[in-house]
């Protein structure tokens, strides 16, 4: 595995993650966005936001999307697929009401916190890395807008969106294109099939890979087991 691709997908685990990522979140009503006291129930959510999240990172082969989107080995094109990830998760989680927009919010949080600290261990100078995080959040926003707009087109309409972001407007290779619409599509059935419950109380996502050795495969997943705290 490329160098790269291990400090990229290095992460700690959810023990080591929550405290330092509970201040994302504030704790008292008169702090932050939120503006509320966090409850027990957002504290679970804020747990399973950040598993949620850890699956887009720790449960996608980048190396193959390198290999078959032929993207350069970089730390745009992780963060590209990252992207794609996160964007598919948020539109899940949109469907759960108000618990899932408030995750919703939590992932994103989190995404950029690990950005950020990935930045700082590959040794990206602070200020290029804040100049950085500037573009990368606008183009994050724009983004989500193309990809929301692509999801509820057809299929020509979801490629002319992942051609623009995914790819930066050059990819030649329409099977490439082709193979990138159909992962999303599926995934986006994946995702719909699990339910809705389970993924706020366990955040738990699986992945389906990007070429499907057995198209029959593609199953209904099981119902995640959590404890009585619901993690």
């Amino acid at each position: 595995m490329a160098l790269l691709v291990r400090v990229l997908r290095y992460q700690a685990s959810i023990s080591q993650w929550v405290p330092a990522c509970s201040r994302l979140v504030p704790v008292s009503p008169t702090q932050g966005q939120w503006g509320r006291t966090l409850s027990g129930t957002s504290q679970k959510i804020k747990i399973a936001a950040l598993r949620m999240y850890t699956s887009c990172v720790e449960n996608t082969d980048f190396e193959e999307f390198f290999l078959r989107c032929q993207m350069p080995d970089t730390f745009n094109s992780w963060f590209l697929i990252t992207l794609l990830h996160v964007w598919m998760c948020l539109v899940r989680m949109k469907q759960e009401g108000r618990s899932g927009k408030y995750m919703c919010r939590i992932i994103v949080h989190f995404m950029w916190e690990d950005v950020e600290q990935r930045g700082r261990v590959m040794g990206v100078n602070s200020y290029i890395l804040k100049k950085n995080m500037i573009l990368m959040t606008n183009n994050f926003y724009a983004a989500i807008l193309g990809y929301d707009e692509g999801i509820l087109s057809d299929d020509h309409g979801l490629a002319a969106a992942l051609w623009r972001t995914f790819f930066n407007q050059k990819c030649e290779d329409p099977r490439q294109l082709e193979l990138l619409v159909e992962y999303v599509r599926k995934q986006m059935q994946y995702l719909d099939s699990m339910n809705g419950e389970d993924l706020l109380l366990t955040g738990e996502v699986s992945w389906r890979p990007l070429v499907e050795k057995n198209p029959q495969s593609i199953l209904k997943p099981h119902s995640p087991t959590y404890n009585d705290e619901g993690l």
